[in-house]
């Protein structure tokens, strides 16, 4: 299980300190000692479900969880330091002059870092879910995203397989095979929160490569529901659209966006499908992006913003932010980043505003991070990740999969 880092300074609360809370705990209301178990981190609330079968009743419910985790949501609660995590893939060390021998596979690393405004200080290193796993050639697992302590998980196999992972409780749920499986195509995936139904959802668009006409390739969705635990379809997509490569998306306003190419020409724009209602809807791109095949969709820090990362042929990198949910016109040019020595990488925003880049180290075949004052223009340097296809997303700690019989320890 991995210990995060609001519960680093309770690793040692035992099962014995457990049971002594549990008797502080008779003396006072039940509301009082709920409330005291909200106040608890993580780590110390899944050791005391093994003191007692109420407990273990209380703090495995639905109701508990999903209060927990909006308690940890309040503004006024400021005392957390922000979290994000890094995941990717350690090669065998090489240089320019040797090449990482073949024998050896990659290894999947995950850490956690504080997100205060400078720094980006390591805090724990935790246990990647499928790091026992031996890869086969060309396989790699990518974190597409998290949403409330969720990590989403895709297999990058031929027919790719997904998985929800909690790291902080040390629970998974991988889901069953997608009812759209057989190829050609090409696909995008994402993952979020309904709050209408109480459920969260993975959503993929699929676009049969079978022929450029779309009435013979028309673009479909599916979702999965975690409260069935199955797979349903949702039909067509509309606005018509493509998927021409598997992208990243973001998860906005209780809405997942991708960037997905016209059906009819080259301009692309961003899909956008709310959870609750499960229709779809088009958001037009800034002018004079729309032709651009290199633009990943984001969200701002504070996550109620989307993004844009758009780049230009290996020339430079513009980062947009829309201040107003769906009018084109709201959209600001935040800064512009050329190629000096190396092309950045945008990863993610964060809590300051800043936007964390990667730059490529050919020499050292991984990736250095930076930090961008969007406003100064100022760099901060983060240091070298020593990975490759490395990713960052903000993070927090949650109990969510702790109520669901069906996901299994890790």
């Amino acid at each position: 299980m991995c210990i995060g880092l609001n519960s680093v300074c309770m690793c040692k609360f035992s099962a014995r300190d457990a049971k002594l809370l549990e008797a502080m705990l008779e003396n006072f209301p039940e509301e009082i000692g709920h409330d005291i178990l909200f106040r608890l981190p993580i780590v110390c609330l899944v050791r005391c479900t093994s003191v007692s079968k109420a407990w273990m009743s209380i703090i495995r419910s639905s109701s508990f969880i999903h209060s927990h985790l909006n308690r940890k949501n309040h503004p006024s609660n400021h005392h957390e330091t922000p979290q994000l995590l890094l995941h990717g893939a350690r090669f065998p060390a090489s240089t320019a002059l040797s090449p990482p021998p073949t024998t050896e596979e990659p290894k999947d690393v995950c850490c956690l870092h504080y997100d205060n405004n400078h720094d980006f200080d390591d805090c724990c290193q935790i246990d990647f879910l499928f790091s026992g796993l031996v890869r086969q050639a060309n396989r790699r697992f990518r974190v597409a995203g998290i949403c409330d302590g969720i990590v989403f998980i895709e297999d990058d196999l031929v027919w790719k397989r997904y998985t929800l992972w909690n790291p902080a409780i040390g629970k998974a749920v991988m889901l069953p095979w997608p009812g759209l499986i057989h190829g050609p195509f090409e696909e995008s995936v994402g993952f979020g929160f309904d709050a209408l139904a109480n459920d969260y959802k993975v959503v993929r668009l699929v676009t049969p490569q079978i022929s450029f006409d779309y009435a013979k390739s028309p673009t479909v969705a599916e979702v999965y529901s975690l409260a069935t635990g199955s797979w349903r379809s949702l039909g067509l997509v509309v606005p018509p659209c493509r998927i021409d490569r598997t992208r990243p998306y973001t998860y906005c306003n209780s809405a997942i966006h991708w960037t997905v190419r016209h059906w009819k020409d080259d301009h692309y724009f961003i899909l956008a499908l709310d959870l609750g209602s499960e229709s779809f809807r088009e958001i037009r791109m800034p002018k004079g992006t729309e032709l651009h095949l290199e633009s990943e969709v984001s969200v701002s820090g504070d996550g109620k913003s989307l993004s844009l990362f758009t780049e230009y042929c290996d020339y430079y990198v513009d980062l947009w932010l829309m201040k107003e949910y769906c009018k084109q016109e709201s959209w600001i040019s935040l800064c512009r980043q050329g190629p000096e020595g190396c092309l950045p990488r945008p990863l993610c925003f964060r809590k300051s505003g800043e936007v964390i880049l990667a730059l490529r180290n050919n020499e050292r075949e991984s990736e250095s991070l930076v930090s961008l004052d969007t406003v100064s223009q100022q760099f901060n340097n983060l240091g070298s990740s020593e990975y490759r296809y490395c990713s960052i997303h903000s993070y927090e700690e949650s109990l969510v999969l702790l109520d669901m019989d069906s996901a299994v320890s890790c």
